[in-house]
């Protein structure tokens, strides 16, 4: 995973206005905690608007005519995630609405971390911590015990 190539998509994303939240492998390395990944995964408010917000940021970067694929009704739908594989790169972005009954975009706490010159919107440590802490990816278990030890969070 090439770290400009994420960050021309997260630039696009800032540009065009995406209500969106970093979270997963990236959100930890933004918080300092090194995790290899292999995908972007995004957050997204599933609104039309924000998704065709998203749609013309991807293109912005991609000359591609799969991203108009992408749809709020994907979105807001029973199964709330697409995953594309942009052209000539090496990682897929995940984009997810919410997770079950547990996160919708409204429940997340987010703040801007600086990345470089650039600004993006990640989910907070603690955000990320109750994302991870009960699911029954021996990877989760391991992340939000790291985001435990790191950030001295506990159990609300």
């Amino acid at each position: 995973m090439d770290l400009q190539d994420v960050l021309d998509v997260l630039a696009a994303l800032e540009r065009e206005g995406v209500r969106y939240a970093v979270f997963g492998g990236l959100a930890m390395a933004a918080h300092g905690l090194d995790r290899g990944t292999r995908d972007l995964d995004l957050f997204l408010a599933a609104d039309e608007e924000n998704v065709a917000r998203l749609r013309r940021a991807l293109h912005g970067v991609y000359e591609d005519p799969a991203i108009e694929e992408i749809t709020s009704a994907d979105l807001d739908g029973e199964y709330p995630a697409i995953q594309y594989g942009p052209p000539g790169v090496t990682f897929t972005i995940d984009i997810v609405s919410r997770l079950g009954d547990a996160f919708t975009f409204a429940d997340l706490d987010v703040q801007h971390v600086r990345v470089g010159e650039l600004e993006v919107a990640v989910v907070t440590p603690r955000t990320l911590y109750a994302m991870k802490r009960n699911t029954v990816r021996p990877r989760d278990a391991d992340d939000a015990a790291r985001l435990r030890r790191a950030f001295d969070l506990e159990d609300d």
